[in-house]
């Protein structure tokens, strides 16, 4: 329960801090005091949106801290948000500057606005026109029986359910969408892959047969070549061969007169050697280089198909070796994906079985439930004074279809929940959100709480003007449920209403203040004399008199009998 609040710099208020009690609180005070400031400040607190509008003027930072008594079942929710041991006792905080940024604390570890959202919902129950309005809603109607009925488990079951439906889905959707654009690239794929593989291409090919081309197109001009190098060399007379051999003959005849010239006799020998040698490659070329027109043609084919497909692949011939062999891992992916898709029709068929069954479960129990809940309710109803009402919870089905692929995949299971209600004998049950005053739904609306109250909700209850539309005369019919559920929550109620604050355990006054020139709003927690005062004055204002405090000591009295 909340134990302790504390508000700095928040519109009107300045700085306030107020200590609270288990049980039934009231908060009072005339319009505009500040006591929906406070709960926007609680609000803060659990994380609502918060803007810096908010702050008070001339300050640079609204601060709002709540110290919270936690029990035993909270603690182990709010250690999984946490994911951290949590004692007996947690401090919240929360912080908003003049910028609008927001910062969050638990324990005085920042964390994110949405963690503290999550741990607010375990700790309080916020209920004012807002979530009033929110009880016509057959969603959240829903909620409420399945709150009731205790069916978190089956409930997450479906919508675990439903979330891998959705999953799955959403991946058929996305492969379906592209599965034209993935077989064109498929086709593509393959042909390139059948197209290179045909050509068969070898590193460095492209370069051999330039030469190889080379020589084939001057064949002639390069045998003629050889031809008339192996003859001036060799075999013609008066060729190289010739002349050194007859070098050679001088210097062997002039050796044995001048010894020194056989150097050159070896000398001479060595190069006709070489002269035979090249005069005989020379030769061998020549028998090699002989015209060749259909191997010309096949070397010229061979090249212009490689400059073909560097030109389309826009890749050198050896980049294109290199490109077929990705061929294969992207054809690998894709074809993956097209057996993705085809199991996925599969995996969605079991998909949808399974959420079928998981709501069939969950319609099961909540059809257990509905006839209850309603006879609870109408229960609390005929104590705040409707005791004609009759309270209906109508589940009808909703229909999933047959395709696994498309249709809605409701959130909260395959039912659709309507409260429906005849406020007075004779009249047809019709949806609470058609037939309703804002009077009966104030009543529902607490019947509801009340009801609920007993199915594990937040320790700490806190109403908003609950007796809103609501006369005076069915004030101490509220104030009496109101203090019931004391007995078992702590319940904050602003109230407008003496009957009702008079079953309040606890009670405190909101006023404006003047200070230093500016005004600010103060909370100030009332005792027996003060209290009987203030009742008296909400009771008849001004005109209060001794009759009115004799009138409201027999309300306090009666009101503590409800404790």
């Amino acid at each position: 329960m909340l134990r302790e609040l504390s508000v700095q710099n928040l519109a009107l208020i300045e700085d306030v801090r107020v200590e609270l009690e288990p049980g039934f609180c009231a908060w009072t005070g005339e319009t505009g005091a500040g006591k929906s400031l406070l709960l926007g400040a609680l609000g803060l607190l659990l994380g609502e949106r918060g803007s810096a509008d908010l702050l008070r003027a001339g300050a640079d930072e609204l601060r709002v801290t709540g110290r919270f008594e936690v029990g035993e079942a909270a603690r182990g929710r709010i250690a999984a948000v946490l994911d951290a041991d949590v004692e007996d006792e947690i401090i919240l905080g929360r912080r908003l500057n003049r910028a609008g940024r927001s910062h969050a604390y638990v324990n005085d570890q920042p964390v994110a606005i949405g963690t503290l959202k999550a741990i607010g919902a375990l700790l309080v129950d916020i209920h004012g026109q807002r979530e009033t309005a929110t009880l016509l809603e057959p969603t959240h109607q829903l909620d409420l029986l399945d709150e009731y009925a205790g069916l978190h488990k089956p409930r997450s079951e479906y919508e675990a359910a439903a979330g891998d439906l959705r999953a799955a889905r959403k991946r058929h959707a996305e492969l379906s969408a592209a599965r034209q654009q993935r077989q064109r690239e498929l086709s593509l794929v393959r042909f390139e892959r059948e197209e290179l593989d045909g050509a068969r291409l070898e590193p460095g090919e492209k370069e051999e047969l330039a030469r190889e081309r080379d020589r084939l197109a001057n064949a002639q001009e390069l045998q003629a070549f050889a031809q008339a190098g192996f003859a001036n060399l060799y075999e013609d007379e008066g060729s190289a061969s010739d002349r050194l051999g007859k070098v050679l003959r001088d210097a062997e005849r002039w050796a044995e007169v001048g010894p020194e010239v056989q150097a050159v006799a070896s000398q001479m020998e060595g190069l006709m050697a070489q002269v035979r040698d090249v005069a005989n490659e020379l030769r061998r070329l020549g028998e090699r280089w002989e015209a060749d027109p259909a191997r010309l043609g096949e070397v010229e084919g061979r090249l212009q198909l490689l400059k073909k497909l560097e030109s389309k692949y826009r890749k050198s011939a050896d980049e294109l070796i290199l490109y077929r062999l990705t061929l294969d891992e992207q054809e690998a992916k894709l074809q993956a994906e097209e057996d993705d898709l085809d199991g996925l029709e599969g995996e969605l068929g079991k998909l949808f079985t399974h959420l079928k069954d998981a709501a069939r479960e969950l319609t099961r129990l909540r059809q257990k439930a509905a006839r209850k809940f309603a006879a609870e309710v109408q229960k609390q109803l005929g104590d705040l004074g409707m005791a004609d009402a009759r309270l209906g919870a109508d589940l009808t089905p909703i229909d999933p279809g047959s395709d696994p692929v498309t249709g809605d995949v409701p959130t909260a299971g395959l039912d659709q929940l309507e409260l429906t209600l005849a406020a007075n004998p004779g009249e047809p049950a019709r949806p609470l959100r058609k037939v309703a005053s804002g009077g009966e739904l104030s009543r529902t609306m607490l019947a509801l709480k009340t009801v609920l109250a007993g199915h594990d909700g937040p320790a700490t209850m806190v109403f908003d003007e609950i007796d809103a539309n609501v006369g005076a005369r069915l004030g101490d019919v509220l104030g009496e449920k109101l203090a019931a559920l004391g007995r078992s929550h702590q319940v904050i109620c602003v109230t407008h209403l003496a009957p009702v604050a008079s079953f309040a355990k606890h009670h405190w006054t909101i006023r404006k203040l003047k200070k230093a020139g500016r005004t600010t709003t103060q909370i100030t927690r009332l005792e027996d004399g003060e209290r009987l005062e203030e009742l008296a004055t909400m009771l008849r204002g001004d005109a209060r008199g001794e009759a009115t405090r004799k009138e409201v000591a027999e309300m306090l009295a009666a009101g503590r009998r409800r404790w």
